[in-house]
């Protein structure tokens, strides 16, 4: 609930700060603050990937509002710099992250070290996704999925389940309808005259796009394992729910759009 409720309070406050105080360095803090609070407590939980999207989805509503270059120029240095301390800092007495955070990093990078241990996730589920093919397998013939190889099949690694069982058009068809819901927000955004409404449009279509591709990312062996759902595909309530309210939010914001527009 925190990226919806994140990305409607950074809304109301650009909504509410004139256009020329947007990128004054006291206006930018408030903002900054905003994120990092509920991002530090989600760090102590500890989750990391949700840290991480957190961070990302008010990144955005930021840029969207309009802030500097020049700020996101210095936190992706920052960013940089945190990642080699971070590297750095593995096997010291100051080490930054836990060690099974450290073992996901290097398995990301070399899943084929520990193929039947840290690796094994990955491992089948790049297989799955391979073994699919073109048109898949067919609807539960699926051998990875079925047999149980894949890990958290229902849940984070669904993709890689149907990747398996419909092939590249299962999969490119997905990445179609994602697509469609992304083009629509962006229009209904650059379509509307209300600040709050467009921002937050804009917000919700950027989590939702980081929703899916880290997940994409994270099964394909393109990112770290992360525990982030397919948005509307894995199995769970409370991100169906979630999510199918904010798309309320995006609709309705649509919709009571100021009169005179098309």
């Amino acid at each position: 609930m925190m990226k919806i409720a994140l990305v409607m309070a950074l809304a109301a406050y650009y909504n509410w700060l004139p256009p020329e105080k947007v990128s004054r360095i006291f206006w930018v803090i408030l903002p900054l603050l905003l994120i990092l609070i509920p991002v530090a407590l989600v760090l102590e939980q500890p989750d990391l990937g949700t840290a991480i999207l957190l961070l990302a989805g008010g990144g955005a509503v930021m840029f969207l509002a309009g802030v500097s270059l020049w700020y996101f120029g210095f936190a992706v240095a920052s960013v940089v710099g945190v990642v080699t301390a971070v590297l750095k800092s593995h096997g010291t007495s100051w080490q930054l992250l836990h060690e099974y955070q450290f073992k996901r990093i290097f398995t990301f990078l070399d899943p084929a070290a520990d193929p039947l241990g840290a690796g094994y996730h990955i491992t089948q589920a790049k297989i799955a996704m391979g073994s699919g093919g073109l048109g898949g397998r067919g609807y539960m013939q699926g051998t990875q999925s079925r047999l149980n190889f894949l890990p958290e099949k229902h849940t984070d690694f669904i993709f890689t389940t149907l990747a398996e069982e419909f092939g590249y058009v299962g999969t490119t068809t997905l990445l179609v309808l994602y697509a469609l819901i992304i083009v629509f927000c962006i229009a209904s955004a650059m379509s509307n005259r209300d600040r709050f409404g467009a921002l937050l449009t804009g917000g919700i279509a950027m989590t939702f796009f980081l929703l899916f591709s880290v997940n994409m990312g994270m099964v394909m062996g393109l990112m770290p394992v992360v525990g982030v759902p397919l948005p509307l595909v894995s199995y769970g309530g409370t991100a169906m729910v979630v999510l199918l309210g904010a798309f309320g939010l995006v609709q309705s914001a649509h919709v009571h759009r100021p009169r005179g527009q098309d």
